[in-house]
């Protein structure tokens, strides 16, 4: 049997809503445990967070802006994290995807992994009338600056490889407060402009509605999995999280 006669494997995507960031780490450590395995097929997580800034695993802290003080002040934690990159902001109104999938066993390497993500964030923002932009040397989203201006950040990315199944993710601001990214130099650059689909419309929701990030998480799941040449399917949050805690039973029976 030729690559064109092998059963295309699914991509299952299923939306959990607004989690703790430290929740969905633990969620995507279980899962990844289980993908590595081979006990489960490849998972798209989608959501959004409470607001927090995570650390990549060589991320300078010079780059948060804010002082320990004020964070603590307005409930945010920082947490210092596996993947790669420096110092992102997560909050409400933003589309968090966080991709576990067994590299080895859709034949693809890091880079056309990082290449899909980055165009169905781009594919997203287009579905929504935004023209999003790859970076060379610089991984994400971008929104073309004009007259001479320097492009600004619309989605983030950052990853994990471990035991050939990636986790962590991206971030794509959908309709965040914008004003939380002054807390930081957005990926470690100084003077990054971030935005956002809503603000590139000049709209936005108060509050940013959960359900206008879901409907957004739809378009990028679609786009992610026809750039993996994927059958999408979705599947309830219930049943991630079950599978999830199977993993966390067995490794502490193990420990």
């Amino acid at each position: 049997m030729d690559d064109r006669e092998r059963p295309r494997r699914p991509l299952t995507a299923t939306w959990r809503g607004r989690i703790a960031y430290r929740d969905a780490w633990v969620l995507q450590k279980a899962l990844g445990d289980r993908r590595a395995a081979g006990e489960i097929d490849d998972v798209l997580l989608l959501l959004e967070h409470d607001a927090v800034l995570t650390l990549g695993r060589q991320a300078d802290e010079g780059h948060v802006l804010a002082s320990s003080r004020e964070l603590r002040r307005r409930g945010i934690e920082l947490i210092r994290v596996e993947r790669g990159g420096e110092v992102t902001y997560h909050g409400p109104g933003q589309l968090v995807g966080y991709p576990i999938l067994r590299l080895g066993d859709r034949g693809i390497l890091v880079r056309p992994l990082v290449e899909a993500l980055e165009g169905a964030m781009i594919g997203t923002c287009a579905a929504y009338g935004v023209t999003a932009i790859p970076r060379p040397g610089h991984p994400g989203a971008w929104i073309e600056g004009a007259r001479g201006r320097p492009p600004r950040k619309i989605g983030a990315l950052g990853l994990r490889i471990e035991r050939g199944v990636s986790y962590h993710g991206i971030a794509l601001n959908v309709d965040p407060d914008l004003r939380d990214f002054d807390l930081i130099d957005p990926c470690g650059m100084p003077g990054l402009v971030s935005t956002s689909i809503a603000e590139e419309l000049g709209r936005s929701a108060e509050p940013p509605s959960t359900a206008v990030v879901e409907a957004a998480g739809r378009h990028f799941a679609a786009a992610f999995a026809d750039a993996l040449g994927a059958p999408l399917q979705w599947q309830a949050a219930e049943a991630v999280r079950e599978a999830a805690a199977e993993a966390i039973t067995s490794a502490a029976g193990t420990a």
